[in-house]
């Protein structure tokens, strides 16, 4: 697939067109893809080793009826990699300063995994003027879990993922997840190959400390989780929606927490009708 500037006409597949762009905020560059038209915005937020193109199944469900912004955070994809700078605190920045660069009025923020938790930090600010969540298995890790993530290797295993050829990381990805797409599984092989290491800064305790970030959202909020979710269970979602009224559950059958790459149609079901309801 061709991008190209969003200033010019863009590349046109059925009704729609698909623009690349890039918006400075925070003193850095944001590099976007952007489909849907004069709709309704929602920002789609991926998590870490993704970028804004792994959206691509669920905005192709979502660009009739919504204009679909999906940015590549800082450290990842095409947008830039500053030396420090990749807390929760920076991302949200980051996107606030995108919603106000582009002009986008009171959208709907949705974030996976780390894109989750930075869509809720957000919307805990009371920032961007957004008009709802939806957050997929967002990293509401307790402190003892934070720990283990850093402690692990999942740094090291990027670090040696980048000395990989793409068609290495799509072979090793397509044993370990059969049910994904190729499509999907060689979007995240490409993702992975531009995120810097610089990113994994983001996993460095102490994150936000989740029942406060959504105890104080004043938006409605769609938390959708899979029913072997190692990050959200459904423990945690009810004690979440207990802190917060506003917070509704969709827990999706036979997914974990790569539920946007194994489900993405049921998860473009489930979205595209809270969207509907908030529109």
């Amino acid at each position: 697939m061709n991008f190209t500037d969003e200033a010019a006409a863009g590349w046109n597949s059925s009704m729609t067109t698909w623009m690349s762009g890039v918006r400075e905020t925070n003193g850095i560059n944001i590099h976007y893809l952007r489909t849907g038209g004069a709709n309704p915005p929602v920002v789609l937020l991926h998590g870490l080793t993704g970028n804004g193109a792994c959206w691509t199944p669920l905005a192709r469900v979502l660009e009739g009826e919504f204009d679909v912004v999906m940015p590549d955070a800082r450290g990842h994809g095409g947008s830039s990699a500053p030396h420090h700078g990749y807390r929760y605190d920076d991302h949200a920045s980051d996107v606030v300063g995108l919603i106000r660069g582009l002009e986008l009025s009171r959208p709907v923020l949705l974030g996976h995994s780390m894109g989750g938790m930075t869509a809720a930090v957000v919307a805990s600010r009371g920032a961007g003027g957004i008009r709802g969540l939806i957050l997929v298995d967002p990293t509401f890790l307790s402190p003892e879990r934070q720990r283990e993530v850093r402690d692990s290797d999942v740094a090291d295993q990027h670090r040696r993922a980048l000395g990989s050829h793409k068609s290495d990381l799509v072979a090793q990805a397509r044993a370990r997840h059969p049910r994904r797409s190729p499509e999907i599984v060689e979007l995240l092989a490409e993702a992975r190959l531009k995120t810097r290491m610089g990113a994994f800064d983001v996993l460095t305790p102490p994150n936000p400390e989740y029942r406060d970030v959504v105890s104080a959202i004043d938006v409605p909020l769609l938390l959708v989780i899979g029913d072997s979710s190692p990050v959200v269970t459904l423990e945690m979602a009810t004690e979440l929606r207990s802190l917060n009224p506003r917070v509704r559950i969709e827990q999706v059958q036979g997914a974990s927490h790569g539920l946007p790459f194994e489900q993405p149609e049921r998860l473009g079901e489930v979205v595209a009708s809270f969207l509907r309801e908030l529109a």
